[in-house]
């Protein structure tokens, strides 16, 4: 794959006091620079992930979108697809890889305008990643910083540009209550999905935390305040995803999630998730009327069907329930399912 993962996101806001109390209270990031016109956040052990800008344009677009790769080899093959492919690519100056805090970078835009980035070589801070408040820190690593999905006007406009140029593969996708593709690069189910809702910009970005309580208490938060929740608590039915969505400063959704399922990208089969992209929860307060309520009747023939999936963990965050309800012992033991 030409791409490895998403390495760093660039937003763009009218009032960077909004989104600096965002970030740190409600977000858990820790604010590592502020000038007069911009904000930084670190989530981890790089230097900055998320780069928020002064600007007084509408909301809901990203400024950048910066797609990590394996080094500079790497990065010049990539740059010699997209010339190949008629996509003009710029060679990012100094003065540009300092700000983003990496080695060296290109730029180039997607078919309907999105500023695209590919990198290499991040900074990695000195100092320990503090957060703005007590969470148990974020999902990062090899899987990069989450996943981001934009609203577009017709996914088969960019689906080649994205799957055979950029090198996404794809997951899965759902008809109804939306039509929504989701396309991975390692194995996180996907960093990148496109929703066609008729319009281009960000839809969400999702971050996913170590442990379930800080998604909890970050819905407390939410419920505080008027308007911030986007789409209640629930679980996807294709990444398995316990996660809400919360409105930003900038016009999209943060999505804030636990439990995420690792794939097999060299082993993985794509299908059409039939049952929606919920089993559960996530009213979607964005959607119309009839799209609700078809997102609802998905959900509860989801419920009648008995669809069940197991809880995703890493190690850790979980511990083994003890043997003490004999019914479900003697039922787990006869090889009886829930699904």
């Amino acid at each position: 794959m030409a791409l490895d993962s998403l390495g760093y996101f660039g937003v763009r806001a009218r009032n960077l006091d909004d989104w600096s109390s965002f970030g740190e209270k409600f977000l858990g990031l820790q604010l590592v620079d502020r000038s007069r016109k911009s904000l930084t956040f670190r989530m981890d052990d790089r230097r900055q992930r998320i780069v928020v800008q002064e600007d007084d344009a509408d909301g809901g677009q990203a400024t950048f979108m910066g797609w990590e790769v394996g080094g500079e080899q790497a990065l010049d093959e990539l740059a010699a697809r997209l010339e190949a492919a008629g996509i003009r690519v710029q060679r990012a100056p100094r003065a540009t890889t300092d700000e983003r805090r990496v080695k060296e970078l290109i730029g180039f835009e997607d078919p309907v305008g999105n500023r695209l980035e590919a990198f290499h070589g991040a900074e990695i801070a000195a100092d320990p990643f503090k957060p703005g408040r007590a969470i148990s820190g974020f999902r990062t690593g090899p899987l990069g910083m989450g996943h981001v999905v934009l609203n577009v006007e017709r996914i088969d406009q960019l689906l080649p540009f994205y799957r055979d140029t950029l090198g996404f593969q794809l997951s899965d996708f759902t008809l109804r209550p939306f039509k929504a593709y989701f396309l991975h690069l390692n194995p996180r189910h996907h960093s990148f999905a496109m929703v066609e809702t008729g319009k281009n910009s960000v839809h969400h970005l999702m971050v996913e935390l170590y442990m379930l309580d800080d998604v909890g208490q970050a819905y407390d938060l939410a419920l505080g305040e008027p308007d911030r929740i986007a789409t209640t608590f629930g679980r996807h039915s294709n990444d398995f995803m316990t996660s809400f969505y919360a409105n930003s400063p900038s016009g999209f959704f943060v999505e804030y999630g636990w439990g995420g399922r690792s794939i097999d990208p060299q082993n993985w089969t794509p299908v059409e998730m039939t049952c929606g992209p919920s089993l559960w929860g996530h009213d979607r307060n964005w959607l119309s009327p009839e799209g609700r309520a078809q997102a609802r009747d998905l959900r509860m023939r989801a419920a009648a069907d008995g669809l069940r999936e197991p809880v995703q963990v890493v190690e850790g965050n979980y511990t083994l329930a003890p043997g003490t309800c004999l019914w479900w012992d003697a039922a787990r033991q006869s090889g009886w399912s829930p699904k």
